[in-house]
């Protein structure tokens, strides 16, 4: 067997695949799998082939298998993670806001639907029913954005801030609007109400 050649000693031809040198190796190795030397043999026939295929491949004479050249490739590749979707909003932000449920949002609603009727339908009782609607107001609101979190201190920060922006926003927007809508008998106080009360429900609705 000494005198033979890589492809006799596993049985195949020059010509032959590499799916074919690979079986032809395996079966002799079932076939001799209790004679070590025999054993020894075989694989260096099948590691001669490999250079031998690998040297034609340099000269061009063939094509040899991705799996002949790289043998690592044939261990199954482990599936690339799909990236994480690029997060449309900082964290910071995903953080604040809520995704409330239809609850969430109407029945805060109702409240300060109720609230904006009262400061638009009642002016006869003057700032003190404002006052008093708007105290309410933010009680309502420190309630529903407590009541997601437990979190009293952020709740109150936020109604505050919310209180003040409708406020401000409210008064600047109503000293514009107001004058060009002479025939709907609406104070200043009014308007910058409901805007709070807006903003308000939006804040103990939508966020946290």
């Amino acid at each position: 067997m000494s005198d033979q050649n890589p492809y006799e000693k596993l049985g195949v031809s020059e010509e032959a695949s590499f799916d074919e040198i690979q079986d032809a190796r395996n079966r002799l190795f079932e076939q001799h799998s209790g004679d070590a030397k025999h054993l020894e043999v075989i694989e260096a026939a099948y590691d001669a082939i490999l250079m031998d295929r690998l040297r034609m491949r340099q000269e061009g004479k063939i094509k040899v298998p991705e799996r002949i050249r790289f043998p690592e490739l044939r261990v199954q590749s482990v599936p690339k993670e799909s990236p994480t979707p690029r997060e449309q909003s900082p964290a910071w932000l995903q953080r604040m806001l809520d995704q409330p449920t239809p609850a969430d949002i109407l029945l805060p609603g109702a409240w300060f639907l109720g609230l904006s009727s009262i400061s638009l339908f009642y002016p006869e009782g003057g700032d003190q029913v404002l006052q008093l609607a708007l105290v309410v107001g933010v009680g309502t609101s420190i309630y529903f954005l407590n009541r997601k979190e437990g979190k009293f201190g952020r709740a109150v920060l936020f109604t505050l801030a919310s209180l003040i922006i409708g406020l401000i926003a409210g008064g600047l927007v109503a000293s514009l609007l107001l004058p060009q809508i002479s025939f709907i008998s609406l104070g200043t106080n009014q308007f910058s109400s409901v805007v709070t009360f807006i903003l308000l429900w939006l804040v103990s609705s939508f966020l946290r």
